[in-house]
Order: structure tokens, then C-alpha cells, then sequence
């Protein structure tokens, strides 16, 4: 007998078209325009109009089960959770272009990915290039992005007797952005700057608190390549210091000094440019401390969200708090939500 009633397994979610005339969900593009009206106003001063949308955040399936099948769509994640108006959020940034760059030219290939993921992460390139432009920052960001970009098309275009695989005119319109970007990111001019007082007015000290605020050694190594000063105030041993204690809890640097057998050796002996290289190779660089806001994980419902705006989670209702205490376990002694880094987002997708 034919079954003609409703299919029960229907999510019942709507499909509209959006402005480049696909297929996406209702949702996908509510939460897309919300976060483009929240984006408008937070640039310019009118007060943020009340709205029931909920803030960017992206539910994924983390295992697989018979009732629910492990797949989770990065085109959709990476919609849900607004990353194209997330790229001119300074906070954000970081994150969205080391991202970008695994994408390119990482152990996940471009090309690899569907074409709507492919085409959506070429978009979010030459956003990039667009608040780069503007904005006259991170264009080193910008320039390794656009040599990986110009890397991956040589090597496509010398697979499968000189074309790559997939949609020819698919290829053809991601070419043509690629040309965009390439265009945006030689047009850059960066004007000198005439403010006065100059950098290389100001007081040794004033330059030496400057260098303790980076945290990261290729921002010092350039430094000291710009300026004989730089050069010769990154070269104490306190700049490096800092920088080890900023990154590594005290422990890990005892276990390191034990090793080098510094333990008994005066304070002005040790070097501590290769203790923090040392601690480097040993224990990494912790993600929280390279980007100024990471997505985290809710280990409630599986959400995917930005820390900054939160998202609607199941556990701040009273029903499911009273559940935790009958079952012996308080709300507040939960680890509520987990980081997730660049390099852990993409393990969540069947790439």
C-alpha cells in the first residue's frame, strides 16, 4: 500500500531563495539578517531594536546513533553562526581568517569540500579583502591568504590533463572571484602616517611597555627586524620572561628549567628566549590566549556559539535544572561550555 500521508522523519523547516538565488532554509537566512541588522547598528548609534531572533548558534551532532545520523553540513554551520558579518568583528577575526587558512591550504582541501561550501568560503575571502581594504589592518593576513589562494589554483590546474575536477562553470565563477580578491589585495595603499609624536620618538620606556603587550613571538621577531631599538629591547631577558609566564603556568616552566638544569643557576644566566621556545615545542601555544573571542561548545545541547552573544540553551530552564538536582547534580558544578579551536571546528564535519 503506497504511503501517502506526511513523512514523519520531515524536519517541517521552510525553503526560501536567498540573494544569490539558492536554496537555504528559513532559519539559515532569518538568522543571517538578524545578524547583518545587529552588525548595522552596532556601527552606527541607534539603540538595537527588540527582536525574537536568536543570536548566531549552529546544534551539531557530535556522535552518531540510530536515531540521529553523524553529519553535519559546514556551508550550513558556518551560515549559522554569521561568519561572513563576523569578519569585520575585530574580536573575531583572528579566528575566521586561521580558520580560512586550514581551509586553503591545510590538511583540508578546498576542493575537496561541495560547492556550496566552496563557493561560501571564497565569499568570506573576499570579505576579508573588502574590511582589509577599509580598514588598512592585517594585510599580511590578507597576502597569505591570496598566495595560498594563487598556490591552490596552479595545483588544480594541473590536475585531470590541465582542468580541475567538478563543474566547469562552478570552477569559472570561483576564478573570478579569486581574480576579485587578487585585484582588492594589490590595490591596497597604506598612507604614512603624520601623527605626531612618531614611534621612533617615543621614550625607550614607553617602547619596552609596547613590546610586553604582544603575545606572540613572530610579532617580536618582526619588530626586532623593523627597528635597531626593538632589536635591542626584545633581546632582554625580561621581554621573554613575561612572554613565557603570560602562556605557561608555572609547573610547565619548573619542569623545563629541571630539565635544562636551571634551577641553581642565577637569573641573569638563563636565556629565557629558548626556555619559551622549549615550552613551545613541549606544551603548544593554549588557542584562548592567540584569538580574542573563541566559539565554544555547549555540553548541554550540542550548540555551537559565540561566547559574546550566547545562545538559547535548554539548561536555563527550571524543568531541566530540577532534573540535575534530582539526579544528585548541581547546575552550577558543570562544566557548562568547551573552546573550540580552528583546527577542532573542522573535525566536527565529514571533510
Amino acid at each position: 500500500m503506497p504511503f501517502i500521508s506526511r513523512d514523519w522523519r520531515n524536519s517541517g523547516d521552510k525553503w526560501e531563495k536567498d540573494e544569490f538565488g539558492n536554496w537555504e532554509r528559513t532559519k539559515v537566512i532569518e538568522c543571517e539578517s538578524k545578524s547583518n541588522e545587529d552588525h548595522e547598528q552596532s556601527s552606527s548609534s541607534s539603540p538595537p531594536s527588540s527582536s525574537s531572533s536568536p543570536p548566531p548558534h549552529c546544534q551539531i551532532v557530535l556522535r552518531c546513533t540510530r536515531e540521529i545520523a553523524g553529519f553535519n553540513g559546514l556551508d550550513v554551520a558556518v551560515k549559522r553562526l554569521d561568519f561572513k558579518s563576523s569578519v569585520r568583528n575585530q574580536r573575531r577575526f583572528q579566528y575566521i581568517c586561521a580558520l580560512l587558512k586550514l581551509l586553503v591550504s591545510g590538511e583540508v582541501v578546498m576542493t575537496s569540500l561541495s560547492g556550496n561550501a566552496q563557493r561560501i568560503l571564497l565569499q568570506m575571502i573576499e570579505e576579508v579583502a573588502m574590511h582589509v581594504s577599509t580598514s588598512k589592518q592585517h594585510i599580511n593576513t590578507l597576502r597569505g591568504l591570496v598566495d595560498q589562494l594563487r598556490q591552490l589554483v596552479e595545483q588544480e590546474s594541473q590536475k585531470c590533463w590541465g582542468k580541475p575536477l567538478g563543474s566547469v562553470n562552478l570552477w569559472n565563477t570561483h576564478l573570478q572571484t579569486i581574480e576579485r580578491i587578487q585585484n582588492i589585495a594589490s590595490q591596497i595603499e597604506i598612507e604614512p602616517d603624520t601623527s605626531v609624536p612618531q614611534l621612533t620618538e617615543l621614550p625607550e620606556e614607553c617602547i619596552r611597555k609596547i613590546i610586553l603587550q604582544m603575545s606572540d613571538h613572530k610579532d617580536l621577531e618582526s619588530a626586532a627586524n623593523a627597528w635597531s631599538l626593538m632589536n635591542y629591547i626584545i633581546q632582554e631577558q625580561r621581554i621573554w620572561r613575561e612572554l613565557s609566564k603570560f602562556h605557561f603556568t608555572q609547573q610547565q616552566i619548573d619542569s623545563i628549567l629541571e630539565k635544562m638544569s636551571l634551577l641553581d643557576t642565577p637569573e641573569r644566566h638563563r636565556n629565557w628566549q629558548t626556555i619559551y621556545h622549549t615550552l613551545r615545542k613541549k606544551y603548544g601555544l593554549r588557542d584562548d590566549f592567540q584569538y580574542t573571542e573563541v566559539l565554544a561548545l555547549c555540553r548541554f545541547c550540542h550548540c555551537l556559539f559565540w561566547p559574546m552573544t550566547g545562545h538559547p540553551c535548554i539548561a536555563e530552564t527550571k524543568e531541566y535544572q530540577e532534573k540535575l538536582e534530582k539526579a544528585g547534580t548541581s547546575y552550577e558544578s558543570i562544566e557548562k561550555t568547551q573552546l573550540v579551536p580552528p583546527h577542532q571546528f573542522l573535525k566536527y564535519f565529514s571533510l
